[in-house]
């Protein structure tokens, strides 16, 4: 695909996005007449369609495939319902799924990722014990420690939807995973999962000999809001003065809370992660607006000075994808070692789709192999 056709299909997505994002805004205002209530849920079908519509002409075939798996399984849009009804929608690893079927394929997580095992089990939050899965890779270690934060928008999903990623991660770095279940708003307010992130990386330092690995040599991870905590735990590690993490790695991190950034604008109506949707995660998560102003969350104005090296991986297809681009300047700025990369042809929630997505499988090699040089192995 040449620079101006691509250019030449990022600007129509741009404008259409625009228009449907208008014209689903002003749907939206009308909420409460008998058809609205009955409606309740389900995708805008102007947006859905236009949505639809650059989803083939942007998306790799097999991105494409997930993303027609996703909506087969007819999700409703997570921003028009509640909480208990989000959590309960269908996940792009259920699209996974839903595709491995029809390849004929295996679904079952250890066959997808040979050499990796994994086991339930709990890690001390901030509040008291987290449900969390430790990976392990083949092999008697020690090995490094990833401790890794699931996606969700601090709302929903969870370990278990997360898991191909995390997985993923323990075999390219060699490494063993934590992957952890932080507290999620809206029962548990910012910066309720800031604080179990934390107490879990303290957590790994103590207890990581117990599984395998060397607290020595300690790593963060996460995508999407998790990618946020990873990057705000190294910042409140060096603040608190403990142990470095050896490294971070930040899947579309969520990096500041303006929703009008070039990647918002033309992703407005993307699937599977909406400009819509971050503002309900966000209004879910926050206690007021104050809390759009903590560095925790507004992460490019932190202190970033001394913090450990950074990769950051983005999708093109993804109102994220310029938070990404943001951090990246904003560490270079901190004089902080940082490389990211960007996938054309894939959306968000990519990552962990490595078993039919080509993309997804170089972006966790690419991972890997960056975690193993500051590994040292």
């Amino acid at each position: 695909m040449t620079r101006k056709f691509t250019f030449t299909i990022v600007a129509v997505a741009a404008a259409l996005s625009a228009a449907a994002f208008a014209v689903q805004a002003q749907t939206n205002t009308n909420t409460n007449t008998p058809t609205a209530n009955a409606e309740a849920g389900k995708p805008n079908p102007v947006t859905n369609a236009i949505s639809k519509a650059m989803g083939k002409l942007r998306a790799d075939a097999d991105m494409l495939d997930v993303l027609n798996a996703h909506a087969s399984l007819n999700p409703k849009a997570i921003e028009k319902v509640d909480v208990k009804t989000a959590r309960a929608q269908p996940t792009i690893a259920d699209a996974v799924n839903v595709v491995l079927k029809q390849q004929g394929k295996s679904t079952n997580p250890e066959e997808l990722v040979p050499g990796v095992t994994s086991v339930d089990t709990t890690v001390q939050g901030a509040a008291g014990m987290l449900p969390a899965r430790i990976y392990t890779p083949a092999g008697t270690g020690p090995f490094p420690v990833v401790v890794y934060f699931h996606g969700g928008g601090w709302v929903i999903a969870d370990k278990q939807v997360y898991d191909g990623g995390a997985r993923g991660l323990s075999k390219e770095a060699n490494a063993v995973v934590i992957s952890v279940d932080y507290r999620r708003a809206p029962e548990a307010k910012f910066p309720a999962a800031w604080d179990d992130a934390l107490a879990s990386y303290k957590w790994a330092l103590a207890n990581a000999a117990q599984h395998k690995g060397d607290p020595k040599r300690v790593a963060l991870a996460g995508e999407s809001a998790g990618g946020n905590l990873a990057l705000a735990t190294a910042i409140a590690a060096r603040d608190g003065s403990l142990q470095a993490p050896t490294a971070v790695v930040a899947v579309y991190p969520v990096t500041q809370t303006s929703l009008n950034t070039e990647s918002y604008i033309e992703n407005a109506i993307a699937k599977p992660l909406n400009r819509a949707m971050v503002k309900w995660f966000v209004d879910k998560t926050t206690r007021s607006p104050a809390d759009l102003k903590d560095t925790r969350l507004q992460l490019i104005d932190a202190k970033l000075e001394g913090l450990p090296p950074a990769t950051i991986i983005n999708a093109r297809i993804d109102p994220l994808r310029s938070d990404g681009a943001k951090m990246e300047d904003a560490l270079k700025k901190a004089n902080v070692p940082v490389e990211r990369r960007e996938y054309e042809g894939v959306t968000h929630e990519f990552f962990g789709a490595a078993a039919v997505v080509q993309k997804a499988k170089d972006a966790q090699a690419y991972a890997g192999q960056r975690l193993k040089q500051a590994f040292g192995s």
